[in-house]
């Protein structure tokens, strides 16, 4: 679990007071803190899509995003981005001396073409570089990258689809890319779908979701250090029995948030 620190960060009630101060200017006065102070200014940026502003509340994107510490002047992968609500954030706090990397492959981007279609048009993210890679084909520069965020995606790691050109990936080969991506010290931020403690990998591919002790056992065996837990997107009502695209559970899916890192 989480310590009290982090509980007290990252609680769905501390994320709820944020958007408020977002949502009526004056509230209170902007966070001290360059990390909250980047993602209060990101959350609060007048050319957000008003889809994007809906989707704040129920992802608790500023408590996720205060959690993995992301500055301002990064270099950020995210990786397998679908429409790029995380990837606008990250490109308003990294700013204009930071770059993100946004990460697709031809499945996603089939998914997920008209968020993308209005993600970038006419260059509305210049600091944003978009980087097609398929499955187990993803090339990556050397200790290129302060953080990596993963959203929802590596359970996808357990999927396959070949009707749909989605092969089943190379889990150790993956992270291994990833491992040598990030600089010493580095991290990588990961949300997913919880399953019940126990639950088989194939989970990832009959209901996409992944029992958290699994994920944290590959990244450990791949040499990362868990470096933190947040609690900001547990929700107990979802028994985590159903698929994550479930239209009783989907968008209120029982989620763990972990912090990795590289060591130095």
């Amino acid at each position: 679990m989480a310590d009290a620190a982090t509980r007290a960060a990252t609680t769905p009630g501390a994320e709820l007071r944020s958007e408020d101060a977002v949502k009526r200017p004056g509230a209170r006065s902007a966070p001290a803190d360059p990390v909250e102070k980047a993602v209060f200014s990101a959350l609060a940026n007048p050319a957000r899509p008003a889809a994007d502003r809906v989707r704040d509340k129920p992802r608790q994107s500023a408590a996720v995003l205060r959690f993995f510490r992301i500055a301002p002047g990064m270099t950020v992968l995210d990786l397998y981005s679908g429409g790029g609500y995380y990837t606008e954030l990250l490109s308003y706090i990294v700013g204009t001396t930071g770059k993100v990397v946004a990460h697709n492959n031809t499945p996603y981007l089939a998914f997920a073409k008209e968020d993308i279609a209005g993600r970038y048009t006419a260059d509305r993210l210049p600091n944003v570089e978009r980087l097609l890679g398929e499955n187990n084909e993803l090339i990556l520069p050397a200790a290129r990258f302060d953080a990596v965020l993963m959203t929802n995606v590596y359970h996808d790691i357990y999927y396959v689809d070949d009707k749909a050109g989605w092969p089943r990936i190379d889990g150790p080969k993956l992270l291994a890319v990833l491992f040598q991506s990030l600089k010493p010290g580095g991290v990588i931020g990961v949300v997913d779908h919880a399953a019940l403690p126990g639950a088989p990998p194939e989970t990832g591919g009959t209901l996409h979701r992944i029992d958290p002790a699994l994920l944290k056992h590959d990244f450990v065996e791949a040499g990362f250090m868990l470096d933190g837990e947040s609690d900001a997107l547990i929700n107990p009502t979802d028994d985590r029995t159903k698929s994550a695209f479930d239209p009783s559970v989907q968008g209120r899916t029982n989620q763990f948030v972990l912090r990795f890192r590289k060591p130095l």
